[in-house]
């Protein structure tokens, strides 16, 4: 994955020959230049590409898994005293060594993998160029890539008019909703605090991302006042229950400030029904934000794209490109309907920042309008593989991702020992049990899932040792511990990968019997 394409071989070359390089040397001292130049080809900061492209090599295991206190027993983390990069490169590759490979099609075990190549470029140049994207004079070229890449996916969305920011993840960028759905009910808040407003109160599904919670916390909602709904059997949320609280809490003398509606729940991958929380919403009077973080990848494809309909009409959309379409972490954009609201609702206008008599137009100081002073140049990762993939390029790799993950499910369904939790398939999540044969033709009762439960996670483990798959495992709800496997756009995964996986999972879970749990 790493060599794959003329971008990397190309961007090696940039290492070598660019400014960059000599900037590194004029910080060290004199005798160190004369050394560095001697033995030139041995320096750490040339063989950075080789050492990435040999510890993620083929035959290099997905994990080496030790304990934490024998890692830290292992490990040289001491950084008392300088070294030469000779021995800088062994503490490194040891780092790499006891690191877990994402490049692998044996790493499902978060909702990303590994990083699009011509995306990692991109992130290794913009580290090399060491700017920060809060004013055009600092970072102009960056500026109009930002706001050029905010613009192709506003389109995207069916909010072309709008605005947007590249934030840090999912979590900013709930802020960035919470904050903004606020600020357009009650302006005054900015000035005047929380003491200022009524009992708000928001609404979201009970299956939604838990950075709701934390949002509420950090801006002084309080978690309490975040009113989980019901989802139905798909992990929906259900419509009907929202619109009766919205109702039940108006009636009680308290403020609906926002709905969060989900496109790819985290666990199942479910997608509200986004047309009918719109329809809510616009009755009440409600800003819609929709966490598409994860789900939002298939507006890339046409053919899976109508899943998210009725997200045109949201107020407000988070999106990750550093999941399922592997930008380089962090990769994440907020959208928002009303132009001007995000830097009404954020701005400090710092006046050594943000002077308003600058020698050019200011319009294009973008900084103030996000929570951040310094912020990386994350749209350019993004920018640099969708200009060398296109739309087009895009939209087959997303239709690869759904085929991968349909041929999952319909392989889990009928394969001996595997349980599906739920279909059909909306995001490429697919939730599952296994059941060892010595568990099976049994009563369900509470404890036979309750073995089930522990008989997951053991099986988990066993995955994780034997270095043969990652994958990710949770209870939700009234359901006992399962398996996710979540598909993403890199590595492109093969149906006999997925076979290889599933092995995995069952040769496993008949190692387990009742003296290991």
């Amino acid at each position: 994955m790493l060599g794959g394409g003329g971008g990397v071989k190309e961007f090696y070359n940039y290492l070598n020959t660019s400014i960059v390089c000599s900037q590194l040397l004029s910080v060290v001292d004199v005798t160190r230049v004369v050394e560095l130049k001697m033995d030139h080809k041995h320096t750490f900061f040339n063989k950075i590409i080789d050492i990435v492209k040999e510890e993620t090599a083929s035959d290099v295991p997905l994990i080496d898994f030790k304990h934490p206190k024998e890692l830290e027993k292992i490990l040289d983390l001491d950084i008392s005293n300088g070294i030469d990069d000779i021995e800088l490169e062994r503490c490194v590759r040891q780092v790499l060594r006891y690191s877990i490979k994402t490049n692998k099609h044996s790493f499902r075990n978060q909702l990303y993998g590994a990083t699009d190549p011509y995306g990692l470029c991109g992130a290794w140049i913009a580290e090399a160029f060491n700017t920060s994207q809060y004013t055009f004079e600092v970072a102009p070229a960056f500026t109009l890539v930002e706001l050029k890449m905010i613009s192709h996916i506003l389109r995207l969305f069916g909010i072309p008019d709008g605005d947007g920011i590249f934030s840090p993840g999912g979590s900013v960028s709930m802020l960035y909703a919470l904050v903004a759905a606020r600020y357009k009910a009650f302006p005054e808040v900015k000035t005047k605090g929380v003491r200022s407003l009524p009992d708000v109160v928001v609404f979201t599904s009970e299956d939604s991302h838990y950075s709701i919670m934390k949002g509420a916390h950090w801006l002084g909602f309080g978690t309490d006042n975040i009113i989980q709904i019901a989802t139905n059997e798909f992990g929906q949320m259900d419509v009907a229950q929202l619109a009766a609280s919205i109702q039940r809490e108006r009636d009680l003398g308290r403020y609906p400030v926002m709905v969060n509606a989900t496109a790819g729940t985290t666990v199942l991958g479910a997608i509200d029904d986004l047309d009918a929380v719109a329809e809510v919403c616009q009755k009440h009077g409600i800003w819609m934000h929709v966490d598409a973080c994860w789900g939002g990848s298939l507006i890339l494809s046409r053919k899976y794209k109508h899943r998210l309909k009725g997200i045109e009409r949201a107020n407000s959309i988070s999106w990750n490109p550093h999941k399922m379409v592997g930008a380089p972490l962090q990769c994440s954009v907020f959208l928002i309907r009303e132009r001007g609201l995000l830097h009404a609702a954020n701005c400090a206008s710092a006046q050594y920042l943000f002077q308003q008599d600058k020698f050019y137009d200011i319009n294009y100081d973008t900084g103030d309008k996000g929570i951040q002073c310094g912020r990386k140049i994350d749209a350019f990762k993004l920018w640099t593989l969708w200009k060398a993939r296109g739309d087009e390029g895009l939209n087959i790799l997303m239709d690869r991702t759904m085929e991968v993950a349909e041929f999952c499910i319909e392989t889990v369904a009928s394969r001996p020992g595997f349980r599906l939790v739920s279909a059909p398939l909306q995001c490429p999540n697919v939730c599952f049990w296994y059941i060892p044969k010595f568990m099976r033709g049994k009563t369900e009762d509470a404890g036979w899932w309750e073995l089930m439960h522990n008989i997951t996670k053991k099986i988990k483990e066993l995955l994780t040792t034997s270095s043969r798959l990652m994958v990710a495992y949770m209870p939700l709800r009234q359901r006992k511990n399962f398996f996710r496997l979540a598909f993403s756009f890199h590595p492109v995964i093969k149906e006999t990968e997925v076979l290889e996986m599933l092995q995995a999972i069952e040769d496993c879970g008949e190692m387990v019997d009742l003296s290991m749990l």
